[in-house]
């Protein structure tokens, strides 16, 4: 597993882990890739330090020495964007991601995935064309205005979801 630090066009900071560099392009081009704080899809590596192992010859480190503490990330750029730490978010936070991803795991349970399908048969379930069911699966951003647009009943999914075939 590799890991690499992530932002999003609107500076959001993340984490991402992958099998390889070349799984976590294919996950992007196939739009799997999503900012965790505000949903958007266009994601990209961020600059990471490189780890640097310590020479075998080297000697410890002192606790007496003084200890370097991290510096506080700005609120703003130069340009005004946000930008936010790569910490960990509070307690309260990560509480409140956890049952978002259980509710969110336990009505896919009921859910049939049904891929790049997913507005065609959306449509077709709102003009009585199909039988309803519940369903889940990709739409671009065009496709999901275009939903919303003719009234159809959809919503976006706060975590990405991997296709069945992709599961172990």
């Amino acid at each position: 597993m590799i890991v690499f630090d992530l932002h999003c066009e609107h500076g959001h900071r993340f984490e991402g882990w992958f099998k390889s560099s070349s799984d976590f392009e294919d996950q992007v081009a196939r739009g799997l890739m999503m900012c965790p704080e505000c949903g958007t899809q266009v994601v990209s590596k961020a600059p990471m330090a490189p780890a640097v192992p310590a020479k075998g010859n080297s000697l410890p480190e002192r606790a007496s020495q003084p200890q370097m503490q991290p510096q506080p990330v700005p609120a703003a750029s130069k340009t005004g964007e946000q930008t936010v730490s790569n910490a960990r978010p509070p307690a309260e936070v990560q509480k409140a991601l956890e049952v978002l991803a259980q509710a969110q795991a336990k009505a896919l349970e009921k859910s049939t995935y049904v891929g790049k399908d997913f507005a065609k048969q959306s449509r077709e379930m709102h003009y009585g064309e199909r039988d309803e069911a519940v369903i889940h699966g990709q739409a671009s951003l065009e496709e999901a205005k275009e939903l919303a647009e003719e009234g159809v009943p959809v919503a976006p999914l706060p975590f990405p979801v991997a296709p069945p075939e992709e599961l172990n």
